[in-house]
């Protein structure tokens, strides 16, 4: 059955806020009058349109490019109609209820609904029968690594057994869920079909994006659905994959396109602005030489500045963000604005975002990991000197902050 989507709530509309008292203004009024009397014209900030920090990607792939190859990954914005199907194997026949296993993903469509700002909801139909797959579960050769061909074959084989109960024609994408006892299927991978290949085909159509749920499932529950429907949507992997001492390294726990249980999942707001989740008017970009004065509201909430953008290069880019422990972020282990570098020419899962320290030599709180205290609080500044780049945090409130950057 589709669901009606809710009626955003006011959480995603803040109160108008006062942010320095009238006493602390009179200078920057007074200055500008002064300057005139003296013959000196002051400074303009150079207000540059959102598009000019608008960095294209280069790896052909999903990466953090702004714009997003609609020829290969779907929508992110309006209804999905995905198709939830249930699989069990020969050597793994289902001892529970296929509702079981819906309940720890359906959530799922909720939480992106709320992380999109209400902006996407996904129209989740459940054909609540197990189907059996034609090979043992072992045969399917899950592990790291797997290729896109052995994928494809197993999304194949779910398709065609499901196919007399489900009119794949009707939906955007498919997620396969398989029995709690079918071990071997250990991880969860996203499907992308490749453009001029075979693919899969059922009812007349080709299954372009699918889910291929594992045991993990077991573990992230909601949140692995936001992360991996987001790679339908062109999002890149934001941790390693040659993990080394930390697989974390790049982002922490900021992003479920990271670490899917971090304590700060919300997207970054450069990535909901990729997603058509904010809108340029909501992008604070200063591309040319310059300074200017942003007010940040936080990313949990859907309204107001969410990005400040400093460019860089072609591909490269400084960002700040605000943010709060609300919405998905209430388990954060600190607050405030959030500094990281973006480069849209480095490929999935090699580090195209990765979050600023502002306490590097500090010991991360009990149930925190690096990076996770990262935000800048009021009084302190970044400056990358090399790439003319400085952001400062001016004040805060309890809906976000208000930032200076500057490009010299």
């Amino acid at each position: 059955m589709r669901r009606i989507a809710p009626v955003p709530h006011s959480k995603y509309a803040p109160a108008a806020r006062s942010w320095l008292p009238l006493r602390r203004e009179l200078p920057l009024l007074v200055l500008p009058l002064l300057l005139l009397l003296l013959g000196v014209a002051p400074a303009r900030a150079q207000a540059d349109a959102a598009s000019d920090c608008a960095l294209r990607g280069t790896t052909g792939w999903s990466d953090e490019g702004h714009a997003t190859d609609h020829s290969v990954f779907q929508r992110s914005t309006g209804t999905r109609k995905v198709a939830m199907i249930f699989v069990d194997f020969p050597d793994a026949p289902a001892t529970e209820a296929p509702a079981d296993d819906a309940a720890q993903l359906t959530p799922g469509a909720d939480w992106l609904w709320n992380a999109s700002y209400g902006k996407l909801w996904l129209a989740i139909s459940q054909s609540r029968q197990w189907v059996r797959m034609p090979h043992d579960s072992t045969s399917y050769g899950f592990a790291r690594g797997l290729s896109h061909e052995a994928h494809e074959a197993y999304v194949r084989d779910a398709v065609r057994a499901a196919d007399p109960a489900v009119d794949f024609s009707r939906f955007d994408m498919v997620y396969v869920v398989p029995t709690r006892n079918a071990k071997a299927i250990s991880f969860t991978p996203t499907y992308v079909y490749e453009p001029g290949t075979a693919g899969v085909v059922a009812d007349g159509t080709t299954v372009k994006w699918a889910v291929t749920f594992g045991q993990d499932m077991w573990n992230w529950g909601p949140k692995l659905v936001g992360h991996e429907t987001a790679h339908t949507f062109g999002l890149p992997d934001l941790y390693a994959f040659d993990a080394g001492g930390d697989a974390h390294r790049f982002i922490g726990g900021w992003d479920v396109m990271g670490l899917i249980g971090g304590k700060g999942p919300q997207y970054f707001g450069w990535e909901s602005w990729k997603l058509g989740w904010v809108d340029d008017g909501q992008v604070a970009c200063q591309a040319s030489r310059g300074s200017r004065t942003v007010d940040l509201t936080a990313v949990e909430y859907g309204s107001g500045t969410k990005i400040a953008v400093v460019a860089t290069g072609p591909t490269t880019a400084y960002v700040v963000e605000s943010r709060r422990a609300v919405q998905a972020d209430t388990a954060a282990c600190s607050t405030g604005a959030l500094v990281y570098k973006v480069d849209t020419s480095v490929a999935t899962g090699y580090g195209p975002i990765r979050v600023v320290d502002a306490k590097p030599a500090a010991t991360p709180a009990a149930g925190c990991r690096p990076l996770d205290d990262a935000p800048y609080w009021v009084g302190e500044s970044f400056a990358d000197r090399a790439a003319g780049v400085r952001i400062d945090v001016l004040s805060a409130d309890g809906y976000g902050e208000r930032v200076r950057i500057t490009k010299s």
